[in-house]
C-alpha cells in the first residue's frame, strides 16, 4: 500500500498551471516538523514536493497561500526525467488526492472564502433573504425510485 498523509505548512504559494490536455496541475512544498528535537534542540523539518491535480489543484491554488496550514493525503510517487545536459535526473513527490484545511479561524491560516459563485469560490454562508424556501414536508425522497436515471460525465462530481 502507498498511501501518506502530511501536515504541515506551505513554503510558497502553490504554482497553477494547465496540462497539454487542459486539466489543471498545481505544485507547492509542505514543510513538515519532526516530532523530534536535533541536538541545537530545536525541531527540524522536511520539505515535501507535492503535486495535484484537476479539482484538488484548484483548491489548493485558490484557498492555500505561503504559510497555510494544510493537510494532505496522498501517494508517493517516484518519476524520471533526462535532464538538458544530458543527465538522468529522479523526481520523488507525493501526489496529492485530497486536500484539507486545518486548524481553526483564529491561527492566521485559513485564507478568507471569496464571495463569487464559481464552483470552488461559492461563499461560505447565503444571506438568509436569499436562500431558496425548500419545504422538507412536501417531497417524497422515493417518488423516482423505479425509473431509469440518466447521468453525463458532466454530472459526476469527480472523474
Amino acid at each position: 500500500m502507498n498511501k501518506i498523509v502530511l501536515v504541515g505548512r506551505l513554503t510558497k504559494d502553490p504554482e497553477l498551471r494547465s496540462t497539454t490536455a487542459g486539466f489543471s496541475t498545481a505544485s507547492f512544498t509542505v514543510a513538515v516538523n519532526r516530532n523530534f528535537k536535533n541536538k541545537d534542540g530545536n525541531y527540524d523539518a522536511d520539505f515535501l514536493p507535492c503535486v495535484a491535480f484537476r479539482n484538488t489543484a484548484t483548491f489548493v491554488s485558490k484557498f492555500f497561500k505561503k504559510g497555510s496550514l494544510i493537510c494532505v493525503e496522498g501517494r508517493v510517487q517516484t518519476r524520471s526525467y533526462d535532464a538538458q545536459d544530458g543527465s538522468k535526473r529522479y523526481v520523488t513527490e507525493v501526489v496529492v488526492e485530497n486536500a484539507e484545511f486545518v486548524g481553526g479561524k483564529n491561527d492566521g491560516s485559513t485564507p478568507t472564502v471569496s464571495t463569487d459563485t464559481t464552483y470552488m469560490d461559492a461563499p461560505a454562508e447565503a444571506p438568509i433573504d436569499v436562500m431558496p424556501e425548500y419545504d422538507i414536508s412536501k417531497s417524497d425522497p422515493y417518488e423516482n425510485y423505479d425509473k431509469d436515471v440518466s447521468l453525463s460525465d458532466d454530472d459526476l462530481p469527480f472523474l
